[in-house]
């Protein structure tokens, strides 16, 4: 594996981090503190910035930027798990690049610690539905539709931000990232060991759901 793959990972994931996070403190600042209009306005730029980044990247690595979706192509025996450990390293430290040049442009300190708990079980279940979705819309696209997926994504992540409790983050690396951030899209450090647990077990529950579904789908068009 040459360093481009690693290269494009790191890159779309600071992408995703400062926008996430950027587009949370313009939203906040420009919303005269109206907190559903600076959700609307966070939830639109993530979704627009995860289709232009997924367009981008996914001919140099597959435009995962999210520890998650590797680790479910890993299990599905798709990606090299030393492939997906450097992915995950890559990822992590996108995101957190990513956080700190939105604390820049917004004039803002760049070491910061989230003081947002997000802890209540109503929002570990949205984690885990929010990250089952996202990792069964990719794996329900990747072999006849995959050009759809830039789009589809975007689209569910946005949909996603409203309709789970936890605003879905659906990515354990942008919630280390959010945790060194004291704005809008922060969590608690004490918070993301359970985001992130219930992150994986949606993850490997949209992988068996997902196998178990398309197999069963060729198995019918064969018949």
């Amino acid at each position: 594996m040459t360093v481009r793959p690693l290269a494009a990972e790191f890159a779309g994931s600071a992408f995703l981090s400062a926008t996430v996070i950027g587009s949370g403190i313009a939203a906040l600042n420009l919303s005269g503190g109206n907190i559903a209009l600076a959700l609307l306005a966070n939830a639109i730029a993530t979704g627009c910035i995860l289709f232009v980044i997924i367009s981008v990247f996914a001919p140099i690595s597959g435009a995962h930027f999210n520890p998650a979706v590797s680790l479910a192509f890993a299990l599905s025996r798709e990606l090299p798990w030393r492939v997906c450990g450097l992915y995950i390293v890559a990822q992590v430290a996108g995101m957190l690049v990513g956080a700190w040049f939105a604390h820049v442009m917004f004039d803002l300190p760049v070491a910061q610690v989230s003081k947002t708990v997000r802890s209540a079980p109503g929002m570990a279940l949205g984690e885990a539905v929010a990250t089952f979705g996202l990792v069964l819309t990719i794996f329900g696209l990747k072999e006849k539709n995959a050009p759809l997926i830039p789009l589809a994504v975007g689209l569910y992540i946005t949909s996603a931000y409203w309709f789970t409790s936890s605003t879905s983050f659906a990515n354990p690396a942008i919630t280390i990232a959010r945790s060194l951030s004291d704005t809008f899209a922060g969590i608690a450090p004490a918070s993301v060991p359970l985001f992130i647990l219930c992150q994986l077990v949606g993850m490997l529950l949209a992988v068996a759901f997902a196998r178990w579904l398309l197999t069963e789908k060729k198995r019918a068009g064969k018949r």
